[in-house]
């Protein structure tokens, strides 16, 4: 493999014919990250919990803004919301991503919420291009939903750092996205941020809705699904998380529908030899929900 350094690469750009200096520019960004190595960047999962989280002030939003304060400032975000699912594997590409208010019944004040961070119309061809395992293609339709922006516009309020995300295949399980998750672990070396956006134990069907204000308050099969996740996290056991309907009643409560809780096995199919773990906002809400969330980082 050849590396050039800046200086290099602008005065071999200097003779370059016209026609090639006016390729696109996300084309030109495409080599550009290529060339541009930075120190691996850490692994997101986010408990994104309620829409409201976007514009309450709570200490969940905090957790969210205090990781961000832990971490360079990354180049791009590539997002697994639990809010995408497709038949297939998409990822968005388009320059502009709109901001999609995909709930309801909420105040006025949360769909009036934009957030205009751009588009990465490069990162999301090289994402395909380094995915093997599925057929990606290239979305221009879908935007950001708020399992992205909710959580991401507390990580970087400006929404100066463009954001791509990628779809989950609601036809494949656990583990085909736990290895789809390893093709893509490239981008950490390339200064992109990856963000799993979910919750581990989200069962909307059974939440204590006159209990939403008391703190830290989980069913009993809520506490011990919650537990039993974090610990095979924090001891490594991927496998069993990966096969998580074999691990009985509680987790079969936990997780009614996968789509929530698969952003969390893309952030485990991305951890590296010896990285380290780190637990944050770890709580429960309304019995039901947890909204612990999880770094990867280099020990």
């Amino acid at each position: 493999m050849i590396f050039m350094n800046r200086n290099e690469f602008l005065k071999l750009l200097a003779l370059t014919p016209l026609a090639m200096v006016s390729m696109k520019l996300n084309e030109f960004g495409l080599l550009a990250r290529d060339m541009s190595l930075t120190e691996k960047m850490p692994v997101l999962f986010l408990g994104h919990g309620s829409p409201m989280n976007a514009i309450d002030e709570n200490e969940f939003v905090a957790g969210f803004r205090n990781i961000a304060h832990k971490i360079q400032k990354p180049k791009a975000i590539l997002c697994v919301s639990a809010h995408w699912e497709t038949n297939g594997t998409f990822v968005t590409a388009m320059d502009n991503p709109r901001t999609i208010h995909d709930f309801g019944g909420f105040p006025k004040e949360l769909y009036q919420v934009q957030y205009p961070a751009p588009g990465d119309p490069a990162l999301a061809k090289e994402t395909q291009s380094i995915i093997s395992k599925a057929n990606v293609e290239l979305d221009d339709k879908w935007g950001l939903d708020h399992g992205a922006w909710s959580v991401i516009k507390h990580l970087y309020p400006n929404a100066d750092v463009p954001v791509i995300q990628l779809s989950i295949d609601r036809t494949q399980n656990a583990n085909y996205h736990y290895e789809l998750a390893k093709e893509i672990a490239s981008l950490r070396d390339k200064g992109i941020l990856i963000i799993g956006s979910g919750n581990m134990v989200h069962n909307l069907g059974l939440v204590a809705w006159n209990r939403m204000k008391d703190d830290d308050y989980a069913f009993d099969w809520a506490k011990e699904a919650g537990q039993k996740m974090k610990d095979f996290i924090l001891d490594g056991d991927h496998m069993r998380l990966v096969n998580y309907q074999n691990e009985g009643k509680a987790f079969e409560l936990a997780i009614p529908t996968p789509e929530h809780y698969l952003p969390l096995i893309y952030t485990l199919g991305l951890q590296g030899k010896n990285e380290q773990v780190e637990l944050f906002n770890d709580k429960a809400v309304a019995g039901s929900l947890t909204m612990t969330s999880i770094k990867i980082d280099k020990a």
